[in-house]
């Protein structure tokens, strides 16, 4: 390898690459102060992999100083069909420079000049000085620089996949020299830099010129040998306009830099202040792959087996880690166990060591404070032993969770990363990703990697604690969210009766109206096609049957439900498509679905929720999803026909909460003319539509006047605007407005807490429940007027939602202690409805108790109202 190695690195381009490589997923990459990363994220990747591929001795960075250079006083519309630089990338260039000069890369620019100057001209120079040049860009037109000693390395796709130009690469792959590149240029222009070229003469032509004439000049000297004669006709009008676009495209390799190359030593990583920008950027994953000794400490301890469990020596609180295989904890394979008290610890493969008394005692004690990741992961995985875990102090899982529900990852190593605490690999860095996926055989690779996770959770256990006190959560966390990962555990575990042969019935009558449906599609269409071919299916529509396209994808017709709604009623074939595919859905994903996931063991599905998902703090629910199970349609509700209880003579019985986000914005935005309506036991609905309308009295109402009413109810709960008001109610937007208007003139204390909300979260970052559980808005203070008016609406609905949720958690905790003594079990939540089985002669308890219980949750200015249902089926308790 050269001793002296030069990286110069196109700033500009290589930012516009990183940004928009991510852009899909720009949202995403923020920092906790709103900053969006993604360019300086794929920047620093860029960097990582060119640094350990080029190993440099000097290097720059070099951008362009402005839109103002020689060539825009040259050519006036240089670059000028440029769209505009997102303000998302913009306000990541000054970060950029930073993350560069804590790299120990210098940046510059030349006022006058492009970066491509800057790097052409030090080039030249370093060539002649004996370096080795790598220039490393997304721009092809500097591979017009490849010479014996420089090599242009392009990035493709993103800044990882990357092609080396060098002058043989060049002259092979192209099939001329670098310098002649700018020939072709000046031929065929370049719709990117926004100069002409010649008229006509596109990339083969320009090739076809330049490997017979050589040059520009050398072709106009000999302009006639060229036989074609509009072409030559073509040649001769854009003379000065080809010579023109060649000057455009020549990089100046003479500029007036002012900076030499023996102030362009590599100074590598500057660590201190490298990792203070990525905890800013919250770059965990590069963090974690820095060499951070004083952040990662060793554990020490011992293998245990079953002849040596007498030396195992536990005292005080302890942590625990039980490792398995895959998410769904209710099957997935067991890895082995981490138990310690801080001073000792240990490790094995088998869990079932676990039941031994010196371990199991531990766990069942309830004097014992127990830390771990994820109690409820812990506590159906020891329940499949034979264990029921018993004092959870700290779960880390949880808290962080509350500290930031944006911050949703059940990966360990980075939900420890976000605190600080580096010292834990990835699952997949230890055990590999996808087919590669196995549990290391090696002892010590395994043992090292779940000590590690321990020592995290017992390391960071004091820190978050500390902080979830400074945000006011603790009791949020002690009496809300800690018991119900509790409650959840054992309704998972408890899981409902699925009657596998009345799905397999649904199924069998499903396939005959799909496939009817399917033929009366055909006939329709005159021939057979793939109905679930977009491709296939616009063909169809818009080009045999000629129906009016009404949107376009990149990729040809829209068929999206909203288009085909609005075509339903031009011809019969659009209304039998929708009926099909619903059908279809419900046959895939419910019917055959849940058949695949009924456990043989006990005839039942083992629904797994996710308490750390949401922002809002709702819960989620998948292996299966059974919140998602359809309701608006009668085929869709027969799916619960096959959710029965699991004795016989028992009975299904639900309750579910009434218009509760309403009442709850009753409440909290203290507006009285609301809050008289719930007291009174009002339809809201009807008496919103009362006030809207201007009418004396809810009799009046007619049922879409009430339609319309219960959309604006709703719509204001999730911070709906007059578009999407008048879109969800077929009425025009300055309908939609002004009765937005006159909702707020109704209601002034819900318009007032909505505005106080949104001040509050411009003030502080983020909103709060009524149990203080926050949602954090790093978009509120965003230049890009969508993203700051989303984040402005979440902050409305955000509490209201979130209070929702916090209340039906209270009551499923109280609803577990009342059912004590009972046979009945709690089963399900679906969102604001809790599902019971009990025998037949507890329903007529339940009618009473279970309204009781999630009346009383918590006391709000108005009174919450339940409705309950029972029956053989869940279907027929609702």
């Amino acid at each position: 390898m050269a001793d002296k190695r030069l990286l110069l690195i196109d700033g500009n381009s290589i930012a516009f690459k990183a940004f928009y490589a991510l852009f899909q997923s720009v949202d995403r990459f923020t920092n906790h102060e709103g900053l969006h990363t993604s360019a300086i994220y794929g920047f620093n990747t860029m960097l990582d992999n060119i640094l350990t591929a080029v190993q440099p001795t000097a290097a720059l960075a070099a951008f362009d100083a402005g839109k103002v250079t020689f060539r825009t006083k040259l050519y006036d519309d240089y670059k000028g069909d440029r769209k505009k630089t997102p303000t998302e990338l913009i306000e990541q260039f000054p970060y950029i420079k930073e993350l560069l000069k804590d790299r120990g890369i210098k940046s510059y620019e030349l006022a006058n000049y492009e970066a491509d100057d800057i790097i052409g001209t030090l080039s030249k120079q370093a060539e002649a000085a004996g370096y080795e040049v790598t220039i490393v860009t997304g721009d092809r037109d500097l591979t017009q620089l490849c010479s014996d000693h420089v090599t242009v390395s392009v990035s493709k796709t993103g800044v990882s996949e990357i092609d080396h130009y060098t002058a043989d690469y060049v002259k092979e792959h192209l099939g001329i020299t670098p310098k002649q590149i700018i020939d072709l240029k000046g031929l065929q222009g370049d719709t990117s830099d926004n100069y002409p070229g010649v008229t006509k003469v596109g990339p083969k032509t320009a090739d076809k010129l330049i490997k017979q004439f050589g040059s520009i000049e050398n072709l106009y000297d000999h302009i006639d040998e060229v036989t074609a004669k509009k072409l030559k006709e073509h040649l001769i009008e854009d003379h000065d306009q080809a010579l023109l676009s060649k000057r455009l495209a020549t990089i100046d390799c003479n500029a007036p830099v002012t900076i030499g190359l023996d102030e362009l030593e590599y100074m590598g990583n500057q660590d201190e202040a490298l990792i203070a920008f990525y905890k800013r950027m919250n770059f965990n994953k590069f963090l974690s792959q820095m060499n951070l000794q004083s952040e990662m400490p060793t554990i020490e301890y011992t293998m245990i087996d079953a002849d040596h469990l007498n030396d195992v020596k536990l005292s005080g609180a302890v942590t625990l880690y039980l490792g398995m295989d895959g998410d769904n904890y209710h099957q997935a394979p067991f890895v082995g166990f981490v138990i310690g008290d801080g001073d000792h610890w240990y490790v094995s493969r088998d869990v079932e060591l676990l039941k031994s008394a010196p371990l199991k005692d531990r766990l069942t004690d309830d004097q014992t404070p127990i830390s771990v990741f994820d109690a409820k992961r812990a506590y159906v995985g020891l329940n499949r032993l034979g264990i029921k875990l018993n004092h959870v102090d700290f779960d880390m899982l949880l808290v962080s969770y509350l500290l930031n529900t944006n911050d949703n990852s059940n990966d360990l190593s980075k939900v420890a990363s976000k605190h600080g605490y580096y010292g834990v690999k990835s699952d997949d860095d230890v055990y590999g990703k996808g087919a590669k996926r196995s549990i290391p055989e090696d002892d010590q690779t395994l043992f090292d990697h779940l000590a590690s996770k321990a020592l995290a959770i017992s390391a960071l256990k004091d820190k978050m604690f500390k902080e979830l006190d400074e945000h006011d959560q603790t009791r949020l966390y002690q009496e809300i969210e800690l018991p119900i990962a509790f409650v959840l555990a054992r309704m998972e575990i408890q899981g409902i009766t699925v009657n596998r042969d009345q799905l397999i019935s649904m199924g069998s009558k499903l396939s005959e109206r799909i496939a009817e449906y399917e033929q009366a599609i055909y006939n329709d269409a005159g021939q057979e096609f793939n109905i679930g071919s977009p491709k296939q299916l616009g063909e169809i529509l818009f080009e045999k049957l000629h129906l009016p396209v009404i949107k376009r994808t990149k990729t040809g017709y829209s068929t999206s439900v909203d288009v085909l709604e609005k075509l339903a009623p031009e011809a019969p074939i659009v209304d039998n498509i929708l009926k099909y595919r619903q059908l279809s859905k419900i046959a895939s994903t419910y019917v055959d679905g849940l058949l695949k996931v009924i456990y043989p063991s006990d005839n039942k599905v083992h629904t797994r929720y996710l308490q750390t998902l949401t922002q809002t703090g709702r819960l989620s629910s998948v292996d299966p999803n059974l919140q998602n199970i359809p309701i608006r349609t009668d085929e869709g509700r027969q799916i619960r026909r096959a959710f029965v209880p699991s004795h016989p003579g028992w009975q299904i019985f639900s309750s579910d909460y009434s218009q509760i986000e309403l009442r709850v914005l009753a409440s909290i935005s203290g507006d009285t003319n609301m809050q008289d309506e719930f007291n009174h036991n009002d339809d809201i609905h009807a008496s919103t539509a009362r006030r809207i309308f201007g009418l004396q009295s809810n009799d009046e109402v007619t049922p879409e006047l009430r339609r319309q009413a219960k959309a604006v109810n709703f719509g204001i709960v999730y911070g709906i605007s007059d578009f999407g008001l008048a879109k969800n109610t077929g009425i025009s937007r300055k309908d939609a407005k002004q009765f937005i208007d006159k909702y707020f003139a109704e209601y002034p204390k819900v318009n007032e807490y909505m505005q106080n909300e949104v001040k509050f979260a411009h003030a502080n970052g983020f909103v709060e429940t009524i149990t203080h559980r926050r949602r954090y808005l790093p978009d509120i203070h965003s230049r890009n007027f969508h993203q700051r008016s989303f984040a402005e609406r979440t902050a409305m609905n955000s509490p209201i939602q979130g209070s929702a949720a916090d209340i039906i958690k209270i009551a499923m905790i109280n609803m577990e202690s009342a059912l004590a003594g009972m046979q009945a079990k709690m089963l399900l939540q679906i969102h604001d409805e809790l599902v019971f089985e009990a025998p037949a002669e507890e329903i007529p308890v339940l009618e009473k108790l279970v309204p009781k219980v999630m009346d009383s949750a918590v006391k709000l200015q108005v009174p919450l109202r339940v409705a309950s249902h029972h029956g053989p089926t869940w279907y027929d308790a609702k």
